[in-house]
């Protein structure tokens, strides 16, 4: 007895839906079991790259053992050789200068001694409040054989100090008379002097 047509599509229908579960049940798994592989392919990639950070961090310590290898400079210090001093000398050392022996002052020049008779006269004058110096130092001259000529006087106007003025050609006789009676300098005769004679100043630095 044939079953009626009806029921035989609602089994062909009922087959295709279950071949199309198992159809989707089968790409599922499928689907699932790759990525199931793709994820554990994905792990050595990942262990991978855990060494190259590791890496990373050892170039760090190479400079540290590139400058260990590298000689530094001992610290020590080397002392310098010990210098004994020399034997000190039992006497100082000579200086480099001679020593400087006391020097004395020359004798003083002595005038040539002119003969009385060719001795020129002399005029004496006081240039100082003191009263009495021209007489007193026309008399120390007399005394040494030299000739005043009139008396003593007092000189108006400024000299600077005790001086025998001479004329050309009597500067030995000056000199001389100088010497006689005490006077430190000796100068050519002024204009306003005789020229035939010597003429003497004395000034307040007379000390006889």
């Amino acid at each position: 007895m044939s079953r009626p047509r009806g029921d035989r599509g609602q089994v062909l229908s009922s087959l295709v839906a279950v071949a199309a579960v198992v159809a989707i049940v089968a790409g599922l798994l499928v689907l699932f079991g790759t990525r199931g592989h793709d994820s554990k392919a994905d792990e050595p990639s990942g262990a991978a790259s855990k060494p190259s950070s590791k890496p990373s961090a050892k170039p760090s310590s190479g400079p540290s053992t590139i400058a260990a290898s590298i000689p530094r400079p001992s610290t020590e210090t080397t002392t310098p050789p010990e210098v004994t001093p020399s034997k000190v000398p039992t006497s100082a050392p000579s200086s480099t200068e001679p020593p400087v022996e006391p020097t004395s002052q020359p004798p003083k020049t002595q005038p040539v001694t002119i003969p009385v008779e060719e001795r020129p006269a002399i005029e004496v004058y006081n240039n100082t409040p003191r009263k009495g110096l021209a007489d007193e130092v026309a008399g120390r001259a007399r005394q040494a054989g030299w000739t005043v000529a009139g008396s003593p006087d007092n000189w108006h106007g400024k000299v600077a100090e005790s001086t025998v003025y001479y004329p050309p050609g009597m500067l030995e006789a000056a000199n001389q008379l100088a010497h006689d009676i005490g006077v430190g300098r000796s100068k050519g005769a002024l204009d306003n002097m005789k020229k035939d004679r010597l003429t003497v100043i004395l000034t307040s630095d007379y000390a006889g």
